[in-house]
């Protein structure tokens, strides 16, 4: 089968993803064991092509950057946990000169709001419902709760209408929402959770940036970019429901799986596409429909809060989406194919978010519809070095980056009393080198690897002002 990498000579490529690759490339074996096994099939389930994007570096399982095409099956873990993991950029009215005397109340006001119990996103059972079945519009159909505050106050008109091509999909309807009952029903009436407006870990974030450079001017006036303008970046997905879905998938894999054929070397479980196994798959994928749907309002409310951050520090604003993309989803065709991005984003005619490493710059681009590279693009830089690597980072280093750079996580390394306990200290500074810049590629040969091989067009560059980690 025909496997590519998009990747220029300054984008380097670990030897792991690549062996890791080698191991997912069995799974057409295991495709046609299954095809032996389940006689009678409409379509024969096979792996048809694969696609590897600038940012691919190994996984757990599947390496991040992977596009796999399917016919007659799906694969579960080609997507993963982080269901709808993905990124939402807007653009605000507010101008970088403006906000720049406001950082430092900015980043104490962004620590309230995300790690001190200053979001209170008010849900009904009805909210939590529309949510996950329905995605962004079943959401807002509900309304603002009667005395709702937090993040809420900045939800406005052009939030419920008009976004049309500006997000990738609204929402993903799902016949039910019952695997997440509980969540839904939590609290009864108007209450509050910790889930719902959480950036997560690992390399999501939340980042108030600034246009620095504008490279397409026709693209970047549509969209509404100009120099200096304010961006809002917002990287999450759907935290414990895509856990959950995901484990349902497997579960599922496991239960339908043919006694005659034995399980997979590399643990990679398809679902084949197969009427007697309709059930189980529905669970599935109604579970991930529900994951997918909470993912685009988890990071509606994280942007509703960068907002909110802004208005209380620098005044009353406008902000404008740009577009709101996924890069960990699975997209059915009517032919019986399926196609899977694990840490990809589509990049058919419209923008394409390219961030950097924490403090580096990142891209809007226009995607160009590219076949050869399944209309995909990058989800990010992607790391150099494994996670469990990083605590080797030079500290002089990561002083020097920190001098320069705002970085707010729940705890405040500035405050005496933290500073003081060096125990505390130490495991901060473990788990920030791990998102550190040198854990990174760097980020312009990627962007020049999507434009040499015609996947995306620069449109403009974006700087970072200050980052919310989790």
């Amino acid at each position: 089968m025909p496997v590519e990498i998009c990747a220029g000579p300054g984008v380097p490529i670990e030897t792991a993803a690549v062996d890791e690759l080698l191991t997912v490339l069995e799974t057409a074996s295991t495709l046609r064991d299954l095809a032996r096994a389940t006689p009678g099939l409409e379509v024969e389930p096979r792996l048809d092509r694969v696609v590897c994007t600038p940012d691919f570096h190994k996984g757990a399982g599947i390496p991040i950057g992977t596009v796999l095409r399917t016919i007659g099956a799906v694969v579960p873990q080609a997507v993963g946990n982080d269901i709808n993991c993905g990124m939402r950029v807007e653009v605000t009215s507010l101008t970088v000169d403006r906000l720049r005397p406001h950082l430092d109340a900015l980043e104490g006001r962004l620590r309230h709001l995300f790690f001190e119990g200053g979001r209170r996103i008010g849900l009904t059972s009805a909210h939590r419902e529309g949510l996950l079945r329905f995605g962004l519009p079943g959401l807002l159909a509900e309304g603002v709760p009667a005395g709702a505050d937090g993040a809420w106050r900045q939800v406005g008109p052009d939030d419920t209408t008009g976004t049309e091509g500006r997000v990738h999909a609204a929402g993903y309807p799902a016949a039910s929402a019952d695997a997440f009952r509980d969540w839904i029903t939590s609290g009864g009436g108007t209450s509050y959770d910790s889930i719902i407006g959480s950036v997560g870990g690992g390399n999501n974030f939340a980042e108030l940036q600034y246009v620095s450079q504008v490279h397409d001017g026709s693209a970047a006036y549509a969209w509404g970019l100009a120099p200096g303008r304010v961006v809002l970046m917002v990287h999450s997905g759907s935290l414990t429901l895509g856990h959950q879905a995901n484990a349902t998938g497997r579960d599922q894999a496991r239960a339908a799986w043919p006694r005659t054929v034995p399980m997979p070397s590399n643990r990679i479980l398809p679902m084949v596409l197969d009427e007697r196994s309709a059930a189980g798959r529905d669970r599935y994928l109604t579970a991930f429909d529900n994951a997918a749907n909470f993912a685009l309002g988890n990071r509606f409310f994280l942007a509703m809060m960068l907002r909110t951050g802004l208005a209380d520090v620098a005044g009353e604003h406008s902000s404008r989406l740009v577009y709101d993309s996924p890069h960990n989803l699975m997209w059915p065709d009517a032919d019986g194919s399926v196609l899977h991005r694990k840490g990809a984003t589509p990049a058919g005619d419209e923008p394409v978010i390219v961030p950097g490493s924490m403090g580096a710059a990142s891209y809007l681009l226009r995607g160009l519809g590219s076949a050869r590279a399944l209309s995909s693009a990058c989800h990010g830089a992607g790391r150099s070095i494994p996670r469990g690597a990083t605590a080797r980072g030079s500290d002089a280093e990561l002083d020097a980056f920190l001098r320069d750079f705002r970085v707010v996580t729940p705890l405040n390394h500035r405050d005496p009393v933290v500073a003081g306990r060096r125990n505390v200290i130490a495991a901060w500074r473990r788990d920030l080198k791990q998102e550190a810049p040198w854990a990174y590629k760097e980020v312009g040969p990627v962007v020049d690897s999507l434009r040499g091989a015609g996947v995306a067009q620069p449109v403009a560059e974006l700087r970072p002002l200050l980052t919310v980690k989790g």
